[in-house]
């Protein structure tokens, strides 16, 4: 019998005597992380503007990683978090047009905890995929509240979405509500915990805030711009200091319902920050790039039945490590068959970090549809940093990687570059790049909406007006088809295509809406695409929605 990576979960967790429960309590387990906060977002790393007690407070009565890195951007790190596996495994290479879709036999900590009787929910930003079979409800998350695509405001959105009163997707029901997002994140998270008082929970909060737009109530951006900062950090900033608020809710929560002891609380972002006047603690670079302040961020650990406070670890460590440490503070083993990069940091949080080893960190990312060899990407050690293969700095000594060493150590650069070019073979083996399909047909999502956070266009594509989507018709039949377009100019047609099928309606202009009708497809994979053509131009449709028939 052979499994997939995600059967493998389910096998063990079922299988009599493979998984026990430890003898001590199981953690309840939140992880918050936010969205383009840097490093020096924080007063805890210096910030002279900001005021983040609550956050703060979770390094000051844990364990703060001083040298913790992840991607540059935001999909790769959410994938590697969740995985425990390098990004270029799992499918996701950049954070749209189609390359921010995991692969859905990949296996998250959500579905090895789930497996093991965790409660699992996930409340604000997912970016891994938005259709079946790759949303967070089909990754193992029993809960999910979740918006579309990068962010609230962006391609994908539902049109009349904001940071205000966002329309949000509850278990993959279109839903609005009231309330600033971060808020409603938040507060949902928390009813959420409080449901059951007894199985543990495992709650994953990666917010969308502070990333753009910079949608923020004046009376959280006033006092930065009386400061005489620029409006869009004095945004920024203020964003900031909801998500602050929001963290002493959370704290608050856990004192109040007894749970503080017994929950394993972890604060960290996702990349650097972004912004010409944001604060960033002498670092160089900010996000997109590997340098420190693209790379280097916040990651706080918190357990008061189980680790001492005000510990601090200078121990490099990354996004990978989230896995494993999360499956041994709970007791749970690592599914088999499933090859994880990272290591538990629970022998360096408990301070039994005696004779742990060097090893390398990699990071890369630029757009395209598979990475190229040392473009923008950086390999780390505990002393030494290589950039794009060229670059060498000794971060011990200097730490905003200004004096480039590559001339006088060529054997270090030798060396890191070796691990570099081993690592890139190694995670590029597995699919090749080959990107996923949405599946259309299925009972598990009816309608199938597309949208152009998923759209694949020619690698050279800047500010592509048309793409397609890789699809997989799971079942044949009949299809009701339609689509949201951008505004037509002049009157026209819109266009469908499906493999062999093609559709033509003619629209006028001005028209936003089209129905292209019943259309029979057939199973199988297939590339579809959507277009609006007039006597002007041609443009892809906003999106497209599939509804199958049943007979």
């Amino acid at each position: 019998m052979t499994l997939r990576r995600r059967d493998l979960v389910t096998f063990t967790a079922a299988a009599g005597g493979l998984w026990e429960a430890p003898p001590a309590r199981r953690p309840n387990i939140v992880l918050v992380m936010t969205d383009d906060q840097g490093f020096g977002d924080l007063s805890l790393h210096g910030n002279p503007h900001l005021s983040t007690p609550h956050t703060d407070s979770v390094a000051r009565q844990g364990v703060e990683f001083t040298q913790f890195q992840v991607c540059p951007v935001c999909s790769p790190t959410r994938s590697s978090l969740l995985t425990g596996r390098y990004n270029y495994r799992t499918g996701i290479v950049d954070t749209f047009l189609g390359r921010s879709m995991m692969y859905p036999d990949e296996v998250t900590v959500a579905e090895i905890l789930r497996g093991a009787g965790y409660r699992t929910g996930i409340f604000g930003k997912w970016h891994l995929g938005d259709n079946y079979p790759m949303r967070a409800m089909d990754q193992g998350f029993g809960e999910a509240l979740v918006h579309r695509g990068g962010g609230i405001g962006q391609a994908s959105d539902p049109p009349g979405s904001s940071y205000f009163d966002p329309i949000l997707f509850h278990n993959g029901v279109q839903t609005q509500h009231k309330g600033y997002c971060t808020d409603v994140f938040f507060e949902n998270a928390i009813q959420w915990m409080d449901r059951d008082p007894k199985q543990p929970f495992f709650a994953y909060i990666p917010t969308n805030a502070p990333h753009s737009p910079l949608q923020i109530a004046d009376r959280y951006a006033d006092p930065f711009r009386a400061k005489g900062l620029h409006d869009g950090t004095a945004r920024v900033y203020g964003m900031v200091a909801n998500i602050d608020e929001n963290m002493g809710r959370l704290l608050d929560y856990l004192r109040r319902s007894g749970r503080e002891r017994d929950t394993l609380l972890i604060f960290l972002t996702d990349n650097g920050a972004v912004g010409p006047e944001r604060y960033n603690a002498g670092m160089r670079g900010q996000k997109t790039t590997p340098y420190q302040g693209g790379i280097r961020v916040p990651f706080f650990v918190r357990w008061p039945a189980r680790l001492k406070a005000g510990v601090k670890v200078d121990r490099i460590a990354a996004h990978i490590d989230v896995l494993p440490t999360l499956l041994e503070a709970c007791g749970v083993p690592k599914p088999a068959g499933v090859k994880l990069d990272g290591r538990s940091l629970m022998p360096l949080v408990e301070g039994k970090a005696a004779g742990w080893p060097d090893r390398m960190l990699f990071t890369q990312w630029h757009r395209g549809d598979r990475p190229e060899a040392f473009r923008n990407c950086a390999v780390r050690t505990q002393q030494h940093k290589l950039i794009d293969g060229k670059e060498l700095y000794d971060l011990q000594a200097d730490p905003a990687e200004k004096n480039d060493l590559a001339a006088s150590r060529p054997e270090i650069v030798g060396r890191l570059r070796k691990g570099y070019e081993d690592w890139l073979r190694d995670v590029s083996s597995d699919h090749d790049y080959v990107p996923p399909r949405i599946y259309v047909g299925t009972p598990h999502e009816n309608p199938v909406v597309l949208t152009r956070q998923d759209w694949r266009v020619p690698p050279d594509a800047r500010g592509p007006a048309t793409g397609w989507w890789e699809v997989d018709v799971r079942r044949a039949g009949d299809f009701d088809i339609s689509a949201t377009l951008e505004l037509a100019e002049t009157d026209g047609e819109a266009r469908f295509e499906l493999g062999n099928i093609r559709r033509t309606v003619r629209v006028a202009k001005d028209a936003t809406q089209c129905r292209f009708g019943l259309i029979p497809l057939v199973a199988g994979p297939g590339r579809l695409r959507a277009t609006v053509v007039t006597d002007a131009r041609t443009t892809g449709a906003r999106f497209v929605e599939l509804r199958a028939v049943r007979k």
